[in-house]
């Protein structure tokens, strides 16, 4: 059982090392990495169910320590899991907000690109030319009305004002 005990305790030493990896490599090695801990990590686990087996083998006098020391090896691997699933999930969401951002950039945001959009539905449904331009008309003219209606709002809520107090 010491021999295994050993190699097993050896590898988490390696793995919590592979961990530190995790934060300096680069996008492509990354992926490998993570694999490379996983296996490592699958590979103490069933190491630890032999382990377990051979610990309940022990005479009763060394029994209680084997056991101790298996259960503090398994505490020590769920950690690790623990910390590579943490490390897992905020590489994703980094990943998924700079996706986010690059579409956010990607995107145009400007009234030319939309009022072409309206134009090319518009002849696809096949409005003439001849409307579109009293539609577009129609609408600069409705910018004038609006402001108008505003200044004149203004214009009475000040007289108003004025006259009452």
């Amino acid at each position: 059982m010491e021999p295994l005990y050993q190699q097993t305790h050896k590898q988490v030493h390696e793995i919590q090392s592979h961990m530190g990896r995790l934060e300096t490599a680069d996008k492509q090695s990354l992926h490998l990495v993570e694999n490379e801990i996983q296996a490592s990590i699958d590979q103490i686990f069933s190491r630890l169910e032999r382990l377990e087996i051979l610990s309940s083998k022990e005479p009763p006098n060394k029994r209680q320590n084997a056991k101790l020391r298996v259960d503090q090896l398994k505490y020590d691997v769920q950690h690790l899991q623990t910390a590579l699933r943490n490390f897992q999930h905020r590489r994703y969401a980094r990943e998924q907000q700079e996706r986010q951002r690059e579409e956010l950039l990607s995107r145009t945001f400007t009234t030319n690109g939309t009022q072409k959009k309206i134009l090319d539905i518009a002849n696809m449904l096949g409005l003439s030319n001849t409307v579109m331009r009293l539609i577009e008309k129609r609408a600069f003219q409705d910018k004038y009305f609006m402001i108008g209606g505003m200044l004149l709002t203004c214009v009475v809520m000040f007289l108003v004002v004025q006259y009452l107090t």
